[in-house]
């Protein structure tokens, strides 16, 4: 597995307000994209926006299954 280095300073603005993140590796900046995506899609969509990823890495995942089918 690679080791991959970021520096990444995020800043997200929405009607209801604002926030700024500065993920440190890249699984925060997993975290902080998903949750993005939940807030602006709604957990359903962005759960079907997310299993569109993984489906381009079917070996990887055998696996996976989505919380709600756990």
């Amino acid at each position: 597995m690679a080791t991959v280095s970021i520096d990444v300073d995020i800043k997200a603005k929405w009607p209801q307000g604002q926030c700024s993140y500065s993920p440190g590796s890249v699984e925060e900046l997993a975290i902080i994209g998903m949750d993005l995506l939940v807030k602006e899609l709604g957990p359903q969509a962005a759960r079907d926006f997310i299993e569109q990823v993984f489906e381009k890495y079917p070996e990887g995942h055998q696996d996976f299954q989505p919380a709600d089918q756990e």
